[in-house]
């Protein structure tokens, strides 16, 4: 995608990516909410402090992020406006240029994510409900070939 740039995430880029992630939370109405505003806020910037945050950024302007710590994949969140564009692909194949194996767990409901990361080479390999919505959540691992 052109003019777009992945890079490590900043402090100061905290609250745009806690505006992504509520917005997404606001469109998904199987997801129920499960913390606040000040909670999202906080564990963002713990994984912005970390390390553990890319993002995709069209100019100045924050577009999508992509939460990994030691091979696993704790969130991938787009603007409404960026997806289907080729942004989740730009971060997804960043995450998977930096591990030779990622993992993650996506909710049973949101088949957009599911088709997603079967279209980057994620295979699904197990289903349980251990998360804070306690929805049944699908098992997605890819490996290096």
């Amino acid at each position: 995608m052109t003019g777009l740039r992945i890079t490590p995430a900043r402090p100061w880029d905290t609250p745009a990516l806690a505006r992504i992630l509520w917005d997404f939370g606001t469109e998904a109405p199987w997801l129920p909410r499960t913390r606040t505003r000040r909670d999202e806020m906080r564990a963002l910037r713990r994984l912005v402090r970390r390390g553990r945050v890319r993002v995709a950024r069209r100019g100045p302007r924050v577009v999508g992020f992509i939460a990994v710590a030691d091979g696993e994949v704790h969130g991938l969140y787009l603007e409404p406006g960026v997806r289907g564009r080729g942004v989740g692909h730009c971060l997804i194949a960043d995450a998977q240029a930096r591990a030779d194996r990622l993992g993650l767990w996506a909710h049973a409901a949101n088949h957009r994510a599911r088709r997603f990361y079967a279209a980057n080479g994620f295979r699904p390999t197990a289903i349980g409900d251990g998360n804070d919505e306690r929805l049944t959540e699908l098992r997605f691992e890819w490996e290096r070939a």
